[in-house]
């Protein structure tokens, strides 16, 4: 169960991409918190800001030409865009740890596992390497993987992709974090695997009342470990609530489109409806809500004012104009 006090609060995070082309608004005003204990779902299509967000809390962002122009980033009460390189090393993996959505690119193809893992333990842990060793061949049995002292000796093209992926989180779970950042930790894994991964963080979670941010664009996953959801959209929030309210009474008119993309087993007969047109281009962001050129919702005041939030029930905040005070009706395209 989560305390009352918040491992993580961001607070108007904004990152920006200086290029050429122009300012890319990757991150424009991200705010959010996660309690010991709890699972926070980020969701949103490819290109929302889900992982630059996370980037940004683990200061990975690479510079140039990203940057973090605004916003404040608070773990345990410090404020991580005020901590040296130095210190931030000393943070990444021992109290905040990231789980990559590409294990194979993430691992290190000459070195095996074993070192790796070891590596990540020395780093962080007043141990000797056979104690490191020996922890490694603990974490790999953790996560299911078979035979793990001969596995160690592996290298990662040498696992399969789940596989991999389990490699990875005994490495982010190596030094018992506080907060785990798990970026798509599913992505590409066939369902019975899927499954066994996600039991996994629910079995790690409770063992150590470690926070965990988790990054999908499967509502689906959302809903089997989620506590909160935060839907973004063009590097903004758009509809921020608890998992069973999200599921039985979504506002924001791209929720409600990503709801409505996915197949139902209780109506088989209904029909999938995409999200018309493609999210916009962060370097020239629409005028107004940058939702409104693909909403079906869209009222006139939505093509030039950019909605603030509304809490429309209790813990649940909407971004969108439909729930501010107006008379104006939505019109048809």
């Amino acid at each position: 169960m989560s305390t009352d006090t918040p491992i993580l609060q961001v607070d108007q995070l904004h990152t920006h991409f200086f290029t050429k082309a122009g300012v890319v608004k990757a991150v424009d005003g991200v705010s959010f918190d996660v309690k010991p204990g709890e699972t926070l779902g980020i969701v949103g299509e490819s290109g929302s800001g889900k992982s630059i967000t996370a980037m940004s809390i683990l200061g990975l962002v690479p510079s140039p030409p990203g940057e973090i122009v605004n916003g404040e980033i608070l773990f345990n009460g410090e404020n991580l865009l005020h901590k040296s390189e130095k210190e931030m090393r000393q943070i990444r993996g021992k109290e905040i740890a990231m789980v990559f959505q590409d294990p194979m690119t993430s691992l290190n193809p000459v070195f095996t596992v074993e070192k790796q893992i070891i590596e990540t333990l020395l780093a962080h842990e007043k141990m000797s390497k056979k104690q490191a060793r020996e922890r490694a061949i603990e974490l790999l049995n953790l996560v299911g993987i078979p035979d793990p002292a001969k596995r160690l000796k592996n290298y990662p093209h040498e696992f399969s992709g789940g596989m991999r992926q389990r490699v990875m989180i005994a490495m982010a779970l190596s030094c018992n974090p506080s907060l785990l950042i798990a970026d798509e930790p599913t992505t590409a894994l066939d369902v019975t695997i899927q499954a066994q991964i996600l039991e996994l963080f629910k079995k790690m979670q409770k063992e150590l009342n470690m926070a965990i941010i988790m990054i999908t664009h499967d509502l689906g996953v959302v809903s089997e470990v989620c506590d909160r959801v935060m839907v973004m959209y063009a590097g903004k929030p758009a509809e921020f609530t608890d998992t069973i309210k999200l599921f039985d009474n979504a506002k924001h008119p791209y929720t409600l489109g990503l709801m409505n993309s996915i197949p139902k087993i209780t109506n088989k007969k209904r029909k999938l409806e995409a999200i018309d047109g493609v999210p916009p281009d962060l370097r020239a962001l629409p005028q107004g809500c940058s939702f409104a050129p693909r909403c079906k919702n869209v009222m006139k005041s939505c093509l030039t004012a950019d909605p603030g939030y509304t809490e429309v029930d209790n813990d649940h905040y909407v971004r969108c104009l439909l729930y501010e005070e107006t008379d104006e009706k939505a019109v048809s395209e």
